[in-house]
């Protein structure tokens, strides 16, 4: 029976959401892979199992912490947070990445932000951590108090570290380094696809 770092890889490898060559990333800097979790959406099974183990670990925080709502920002994170949000049956949130100019104005959408809700946050990948602060902010102007971040991928590249320094609890489905490893066990990639990875995350 695969656990859940493994399923995780699985999933993302057959959904087509990991990819590996050469990669301009949102930094401007070079990676030797690439998550897009837009891919979920095409393999109801690989998206199925990435929302049952979101959800598992939610509610693990939840027998030991009260979470009234979920977030995200969009867009990655939050096409994944309303199936999600279903499962842990709990209210979800939108946070626009600008402020909406007409109809309903503001940046947050779904759910309404109540002073000293708690509020866990979701997205798909960590890197450095600033676009996690970036949709945290508005909730917490709000008066929502947000102490947990889940992510489906921590890259390793410091960010879970920044974070945790400001106070918020990270967690992560996977490491980039846990993927590559279960999917060159399983035959999935190449020694040398999986040590262009190894290193970019020393460097």
């Amino acid at each position: 029976m695969l656990d859940d770092v493994a399923k995780v890889a699985d999933a993302l490898y057959s959904s087509g959401c990991l990819k590996f060559g050469n990669f301009k990333i949102k930094s401007g800097a070079l990676s030797p892979y690439y998550i897009d979790l837009t891919c979920l959406l095409s393999s109801p099974k690989d998206l199925c199992d990435i929302v049952d183990i979101a959800t598992g670990k939610i509610e693990k925080i939840m027998v030991s912490d009260r979470i009234d709502k979920l977030a995200s920002i969009e867009l990655k994170g939050a096409l994944i947070l309303p199936s999600v949000a279903c499962r842990a049956s709990l209210p979800c949130i939108v946070v626009r990445k600008e402020e909406k100019a007409y109809g309903v104005m503001g940046r947050i959408a779904g759910a309404e932000v109540a002073k000293d809700e708690k509020i866990l946050f979701f997205d798909d990948v960590v890197s450095e951590g600033l676009s996690k602060l970036e949709g945290i902010k508005p909730l917490e102007e709000l008066g929502a108090h947000v102490r947990h971040v889940m992510v489906v991928v921590d890259r390793e590249q410091g960010g879970k570290e920044n974070l945790e320094k400001l106070g918020y609890k990270v967690h992560a489905l996977a490491k980039i380094s846990e993927l590559v490893n279960c999917l060159l066990q399983a035959r999935k990639i190449s020694e040398k696809q999986a040590k262009a990875v190894i290193d970019y995350i020393k460097k």
